[in-house]
């Protein structure tokens, strides 16, 4: 009988820790952990995989993502296993499937469509967030642990619009955080230039966020970047600091080098002084979001399904106007929209697909999501990528691909969506040199493992999970480009999920055991 299912032999070890490298070890894996590194020549094994030449390396985790639904949907969702991704931290910006009560269900299937997976032929009747992630774990070929979405609980006990919660209300939003707290989310998401939560105040979100207090749960914020990062980030350290509990920042990053030196001196001499705090970004500037998130705050009062009738009003279309003048329209291209009618313009600029349907833009964008219920993603093209990597160098910094997948060929996402981990690891390193593979590797596995309070992940010891990637120094990168974004990246040869290989010689493998090898994650400490 071999005395390990899998030993990965003759490889170089990163640990995730930020140690250096170490040559020459062999890791042997029996079911879902690791239980020997060393000199395992003498041992055997049921399947031997061959690391010589290769870097060995605990399994990738993405904090920042919008996979919610393509967990449920995709066995194997290639473009990120591919990358090295074994767990995503998922329900991020404050918005997603769970928790939902009759009123507002329906609502987020809707609302969610341009920016994940499911629709309404797929809800399995789940209500609590604990529910949604019984159906995650063993769904897919990747761990997920959940936030807890902010918009979600407000919408469910306060309503959609702009009412401040009552002691009431706000009393019941308490009792759910603290709840599903217990249950193993890892803190609170917010997004407060999204539905809903775009109404809260800051005593609203300290109140809301002294419930995780106790438990030390994490404050993760898309901030109202529409009023100025900078403010945006202040607003987050004074939540933290009011409600005390740590602070995390999703999609940091700045337009100018002016900008990026003020949000950076703050973070460094006085975030850091007043709370617990860390950030994510992904390795571009340019971003992705929906053409939806462009619209005026006040068609979303009565939520998602009654935002079609408010889009004919010419009010709206005017607040609209003038949000679309803030943004260079030939700089924006339509990355996705479900219609077949309309499939022939996803690649186009937003300012070509205007001058073709002739009229203003917000006449002419309105009726676009009107025809497509709300469900056009875009890409925006801005400024140069260096500008993101005094970001990518600091300490508080962890990966967070904000990755919005759709499949090909009827999608131009966002190249982050497939190379955000392989350009860390490989131009990242060894071309601008902005750090070394020991920390690019903590930055992708130990750091945000540690931070989102996942056990026994990201690191490489005797007796963590399985969850490894082995890949190439010399030649892994990201070959995903804005005009071709569906293309795997080069270099990463085997990723193993609690010690179930899902990608093999860069390939995924379609023949997962069932259950899947994924599961449903819960933070640290909690039941």
């Amino acid at each position: 009988m071999s005395e390990f299912d899998i030993i990965i032999r003759n490889g170089t070890l990163i640990d995730g820790t930020g140690a250096e490298r170490r040559s020459a070890l062999d890791i042997g894996i029996r079911a879902d952990r690791i239980e020997a590194i060393g000199d395992l020549a003498q041992a055997q094994g049921a399947c031997d995989i061959d690391a010589d030449g290769s870097i060995v390396a605990p399994g990738f985790v993405d904090v920042h993502n919008h996979t919610d639904g393509w967990l449920l949907k995709t066995p194997n969702l290639v473009a990120k296993t591919a990358q090295g991704f074994t767990t995503e931290v998922i329900m991020a910006d404050g918005i997603s499937y769970a928790p939902v009560d009759p009123s507002t269900r329906a609502e987020w299937i809707y609302y969610l469509r341009p920016l994940n997976a499911l629709r309404f032929q797929d809800d399995r009747g789940w209500s609590e967030l604990s529910e949604y992630m019984e159906l995650v774990d063993g769904a897919s070929a990747q761990n997920a642990i959940a936030h807890i979405p902010y918009a979600n609980v407000r919408a469910m006990h306060s309503g959609w619009g702009r009412q401040v919660p009552d002691d009431y209300q706000m009393g019941a939003i308490k009792r759910d955080i603290a709840r599903m707290m217990d249950q193993g989310a890892v803190g609170l998401s917010t997004g407060i230039d999204y539905i809903s939560q775009c109404f809260a105040s800051t005593d609203e979100l300290v109140e809301a966020s002294a419930a995780m207090s106790p438990t030390r749960g994490l404050y993760v914020t898309h901030v109202r970047y529409k009023k100025s990062t900078l403010e945006g980030v202040r607003e987050a350290v004074e939540i933290g600091r009011r409600a005390d509990v740590p602070v995390h920042i999703s999609h940091l990053k700045g337009t100018s080098p002016r900008e990026i030196d003020e949000i950076l001196s703050y973070i460094d001499d006085t975030a850091r002084q007043q709370v617990d705090f860390s950030f994510d970004v992904y390795p571009y500037l340019p971003g992705s979001t929906t053409l939806n998130f462009l619209l005026p705050y006040d068609v979303w009062e009565q939520g998602p399904l009654a935002v079609l009738g408010r889009l004919h009003n010419p009010q709206v279309r005017r607040a609209f106007a003038r949000s679309l003048a803030d943004n260079d329209l030939s700089h924006i291209h339509i990355a996705w929209l479900p219609s077949l009618e309309n499939e022939e313009h996803i690649g186009k600029l937003l300012s070509e697909y205007v001058d073709e349907v002739g009229g203003e833009p917000e006449d002419v964008l309105s009726d676009l999501l009107i025809e497509e219920n709300l469900a056009v993603l875009l890409v925006f093209h801005h400024g140069e990528d260096e500008l993101v990597h005094p970001f990518l160098q600091h300490d508080c910094y962890m990966m967070g691909s904000d990755g919005i997948y759709f499949p090909p060929p009827h999608s131009r996402v966002h190249p982050r969506v497939y190379g955000s981990a392989p350009r860390l690891l490989g131009p990242c390193v060894r071309d601008t040199e902005l750090f070394s593979l020991e920390q690019a590797v903590r930055k992708l596995s130990g750091y945000p493992a540690e931070r989102f309070g996942l056990e026994d992940r990201g690191i490489l010891r005797e007796g963590t999970f399985a969850d490894v990637v082995i890949f190439d120094a010399t030649t892994v990168c990201d070959r995903a480009t804005f005009e071709e974004p569906h293309q795997l990246p080069e270099g990463i040869s085997t990723v193993l999920v609690n010690g179930i290989p899902v990608i093999q010689d860069g390939t995924a493998v379609q023949d997962l055991p069932e259950p899947r090898p994924g599961r449903a994650l819960k933070r640290r400490g909690r039941c």
